[in-house]
């Protein structure tokens, strides 16, 4: 059983790579190996509609996207985090989200568990808007979507966070983080039979 973190954040080490290794702390804590991949750290390039991958089920672009395409398909779980720009996710993760298509033949993530992580600059700073846009992208997936667990019990993992470390500082955000980790693991642990 594996869950993999994806920071969708253009900062390496930033509140979204924060609470996304919460997430996969708590994860781990439930028994689930985790994996995390920093999108700041990834060649993504956006999608040019050549539509090759519908007619090969490989994309055409030669970037860091197949490699990741492939930690999805092996995972038996997803926790993605974006920042908050202008209510959605941040342009690296939309690309990546753009570029799955390959994934979508023959539905390689059906019933897979995903969460999401959003952090925006202030406590109502757009985070439900981009969860809920990464909860689309599952659903269109054919994914299982889960929010955090109680007692926080929302949409996902939900920080504050304007300057670099801030998360460090928001225990509402670490909470819904680390309780969405535990979400998360707990699914996919009901779904792979291993209470």
């Amino acid at each position: 059983m594996k869950i993999l973190g994806i920071s969708g954040s253009p900062r390496k080490e930033g509140n979204t790579t924060f609470l996304v290794k919460e997430a996969l702390k708590a994860a781990e804590e439930e028994g689930v190996e985790t994996e995390f991949i920093s999108l700041a750290e990834k060649e993504i390039n956006p999608c040019i509609a050549c539509n090759v991958c519908k007619e090969t089920g490989e994309c055409a672009i030669l970037d860091d996207v197949d490699e990741i395409l492939q930690k999805m398909k092996e995972a038996d779980g997803i926790i993605i985090g974006s920042p908050v720009y202008f209510g959605g996710v941040s342009a690296q993760l939309k690309m990546l989200m753009d570029r799955s298509r390959p994934l979508r033949r023959g539905f390689q993530m059906s019933n897979k568990v995903g969460g999401a992580i959003a952090v925006g600059a202030s406590r109502n700073g757009g985070q439900e808007t981009t969860i809920q846009q990464i909860h689309n992208f599952y659903f269109i997936h054919s994914m299982i979507v889960v929010g955090d667990k109680e007692p926080t019990a929302h949409y996902g993992g939900t920080g504050v966070g304007a300057a670099v470390d801030d998360c460090k500082n928001d225990e509402d955000g670490i909470e819904t983080a680390r309780n969405l980790g535990k979400k998360v693991a707990e699914v996919v642990k009901l779904i792979k039979g291993k209470n």
